[in-house]
């Protein structure tokens, strides 16, 4: 039999509510805090149990019930998930009704043909092992998780629609969409009688590509809401990456999403410039990076990643002080041109 750590009952903090604001995704009833927990890098069977658990209750104290998953996180794919299973069984079950659970599918996740991409064999069979995976009945969201060039997109849309109507997930969305194909996915399931719900994305001071390429006007003229993945570029926006790279960083490993060459004497010197902006404000470099993306009038939450408590807690942080002055905002702006 499995040993597993003693730990005290999970009792949720009754103030949990008292700090976070809510804001409502698009045009629906659906509040997302604005901070949401992503599972991506951290939540596979290669780290820390125990750690992840701590990460999930204290997210939970501190008012986030945006919890952001995808079929293929881990490592290994898959992975994540489980451990969240796993989360909800022994602590986090008696609140399944004040969190909000996202998973996705797009990516390859399974061998042969019918393993990734958009048909409706794989995004309903996909959503079935989420479920099991994570010991639910349903999921909060169901993403599809980026645009497949060969499958038409009314079947990917019907796939979504389904899975609504067999009660296996109360909304869907998109993520990694361009502008063009968002619209018309939106106006597609429309036509089935089901609203998309939120449109996930990359989005952050060093990368402005999809507000730029129109996809904000989209969203709004649609009645969708935002919500992006990471907004401090893989970690840039720390500042932790300012004096060289530290050996324990992502960049000094074999990460496919961070490399070296990433790191340009142009980006730290923005870095730089931010963090002057940050002080000034009574911020981190980071929490500054997060209130920027959350001044965006569509972006119904800002998905970040923990690997510990308290940066977890420092990230946070940045809800204290989401407002910007002109002046700010110009000082930004010609920054990150």
């Amino acid at each position: 039999m499995e040993k597993y750590s003693i730990v005290p009952p999970y009792r949720a903090d009754e103030n949990r509510y008292s700090a976070m604001p809510y804001r409502r995704c698009g045009n629906s009833g659906l509040k997302l805090s604005a901070v949401s927990l992503g599972l991506w890098h951290n939540f596979g069977t290669y780290d820390q149990y125990e750690t992840n658990r701590a990460i999930v209750r204290r997210a939970f104290d501190l008012g986030i019930t945006v919890y952001d998953l995808a079929n293929n996180y881990g490592p290994p794919a898959g992975s994540a998930e489980e451990t969240f299973g796993r989360l909800m069984k022994e602590d986090m079950h008696p609140y399944r009704d004040e969190m909000v659970i996202t998973t996705k599918a797009g990516f390859g996740m399974w061998p042969g043909p019918y393993g990734n991409y958009g048909s409706r064999k794989y995004l309903l069979a996909s959503l079935d092992q989420s479920l099991k995976r994570m010991g639910l009945d349903y999921v909060d969201i169901f993403y599809h998780h980026c645009m497949d060039p060969e499958t038409p997109l009314e079947e990917t849309m019907g796939a979504l629609a389904h899975a609504v109507k067999s009660g296996k997930a109360l909304y869907v969305g998109i993520s990694n969409y361009s502008a063009q194909k968002a619209q018309e996915a939106a106006k597609i399931l429309e036509s089935m009688g089901i609203h998309c719900l939120i449109c996930q994305s990359r989005y952050s001071l060093l990368d402005t590509s999809a507000e730029k390429e129109g996809l904000f006007d989209v969203l709004e003229n649609c009645s969708m809401g935002a919500t992006a993945y990471s907004p401090l570029a893989q970690g840039l926006l720390t500042g932790k990456y300012n004096n060289g790279i530290p050996t324990d960083s992502r960049a000094a490993s074999d990460s496919v999403f961070l490399k070296k060459d990433n790191i340009t004497p142009e980006v730290i010197s923005k870095v730089m410039a931010l963090g002057k902006i940050a002080q000034r404000r009574g911020q981190t470099t980071a929490q500054l990076a997060l209130s920027w993306v959350l001044h965006k009038k569509c972006m119904a939450s800002v998905i970040i990643g923990a690997s510990r408590v308290t940066q977890l807690e420092e990230n946070v942080g940045a809800v204290n002080n989401l407002d910007f002055t002109e002046k700010e905002i110009s000082e930004i702006n010609k920054i990150i041109q």
